[in-house]
């Protein structure tokens, strides 16, 4: 009798409140583990546009929280702005204009963006000052860290630590391995 294989990490899965682009049949799970302040985060945000633009029908690319407060203070408020714009629908809005505004996540700044996407101001105003979605940010924050996460940016591809430390081609090969072993 041969051994059941280990239960798989829940947190290397997707979740229903991941936020995801792509395919809903893609062959291949891509979870980046984030910081909308980070300096690397800000430089692979325009490599994972790539990557998916390259792969867009066969990965699915879902955005998790992994603020590191302590180098990036707000960080975490940004988390927490990128949600709020997510329960209106505008996650990924969100998303792109912190990261090309990494320097600027103070909340006069986050509120502005709000503006500039057209969410509702009163709502957004009341969840970030209420801290909605800080468990959320916090819940992915430890599922980072139950998955191998360390540092910003962390990727996963189908449950397995990439590290592209030296360059996102890292990632995209990851992909391409994961890619030919589904076939």
């Amino acid at each position: 009798m041969s051994n059941p294989a280990p239960p798989r990490n829940p947190a290397m899965s997707l979740s229903p409140v991941d936020h995801v682009l792509g395919a809903p049949d893609a062959r291949v799970i891509v979870i980046e583990y984030g910081d909308f302040e980070c300096p690397i985060c800000a430089q692979a945000y325009h490599g994972v546009k790539i990557v998916f633009k390259q792969f867009e029908r066969r990965i699915r690319f879902a955005f998790r929280h992994f603020p590191i407060v302590a180098a990036h203070p707000h960080a975490e408020l940004a988390a927490e702005a990128a949600e709020a714009a997510g329960a209106q629908g505008k996650f990924w809005e969100m998303h792109d204009r912190l990261f090309e505004n990494r320097q600027h996540l103070k909340p006069k700044a986050l509120r502005q963006y709000a503006e500039a996407i057209e969410l509702d101001l009163e709502r957004f105003d009341s969840e970030l000052a209420d801290h909605l979605y800080l468990q959320r940010v916090q819940e992915h924050l430890a599922s980072g860290r139950a998955c191998g996460v360390h540092s910003t940016p962390g990727f996963l591809v189908d449950g397995s630590v990439v590290d592209v430390s030296f360059g996102m081609d890292r990632l995209s090969k990851a992909i391409e391995t994961r890619l030919a072993k589904s076939r």
